[in-house]
């Protein structure tokens, strides 16, 4: 079954003709994905690979079906592209894009209110369901079919821990990248809630970083909500206060958003909390077995 991504995706990618948006429009295609629809204002009526390009959201939506969006556009026209996409009813929205500004993300969530529309992202790696498609960055060699969630703030991260798994031919149901910006279309919180729904999934990866309370709202929500074993791991151990890694919500400020705050939160909920990385595709390992 899986998340949110599935066999009657149908995906229009905006900014197609862009240098990002051409080369993962064509990587989600290996992949399986549905693209049915490009946008790129101004160059609507031609056509990227046979997949028409129109000048807007809208006519993707009304002519081809879409009902998925990728957004591989620069900070200064995403929020935009975000809000059409919301106003043309696109179910789930992905966008990649990174240092779009807080002001202008606050009148997104305000637009998303009340909305048919789902954001993930911004500044993410996207969503991948192997066997259906992708909207992202996600590699598609780092994937394969099976039953472990994987919810992250972290591009990198994601990606090893997905090749971890599949190297260990452990597949996945569904993997979501939700950003490391300070304000997200999608929380940890929300995609727990819906992999716990999820038949296809056994288990939950969860990566998360320093900083923000994303971590400890997660903890309290699995402590009440979640019977499915999670594993996690908390990015940025070592990072002392007031030190940013890369990402505008990984920073420790206040003393509060450590990672020992984070860690204490999750193991309170029953969460494995790994200390390394490289160990995490063997945790879930040693628990899919023990539950067979």
């Amino acid at each position: 079954m899986a998340i949110l991504f599935d066999e009657n995706t149908r995906v229009v990618v905006q900014g197609i003709t862009g240098n990002e948006g051409s080369f993962h429009a064509r990587e989600s295609i290996k992949f399986g994905t549905k693209v049915v629809a490009g946008v790129t204002p101004g160059k609507g009526g031609i056509d990227f690979d046979g997949i028409p390009v129109y000048n807007r959201v809208i006519d993707a939506v009304e002519k081809e079906g879409a009902n998925a969006s990728g957004i591989y556009v620069p900070a200064s026209f995403a929020p935009d592209a975000i809000i059409e996409a919301i106003e043309a009813e696109v179910e789930l929205i992905v966008c990649m894009t990174e240092g779009i500004p807080v002001l202008d993300m606050i009148k997104v969530k305000d637009a998303l209110k009340g909305s048919k529309s789902r954001l993930i992202g911004p500044n993410c790696p996207g969503i991948a369901t192997p066997g259906a498609g992708k909207i992202g960055f996600i590699p598609n060699f780092t994937m394969k079919k099976g039953n472990v969630g994987v919810i992250s703030r972290s591009g990198t991260l994601t990606y090893e821990v997905l090749w971890q798994l599949t190297s260990l031919g452990i597949g996945q149901s569904t993997a979501v990248g939700i950003g490391g910006d300070p304000i997200v279309g999608t929380t940890f919180v929300d995609l727990l809630e819906l992999f716990q729904k999820d038949p296809q999934t056994d288990a939950i990866v969860l990566i998360g970083e320093i900083g923000g309370s994303a971590e400890e709202e997660a903890a309290e929500f699995i402590k009440d909500n979640i019977t499915k074993p999670v594993v996690a791991f908390i990015a940025g151990r070592t990072a002392p206060p007031g030190r940013r890694m890369g990402h505008a919500g990984a920073i420790i400020s206040g003393g509060k958003g450590t990672c020992e705050e984070k860690t204490k939160a999750l193991e309170s909920a029953g969460v494995i909390v790994e200390k390394n990385p490289a160990e995490i595709g063997n945790r879930i390992k040693k628990i899919l077995q023990g539950k067979n």
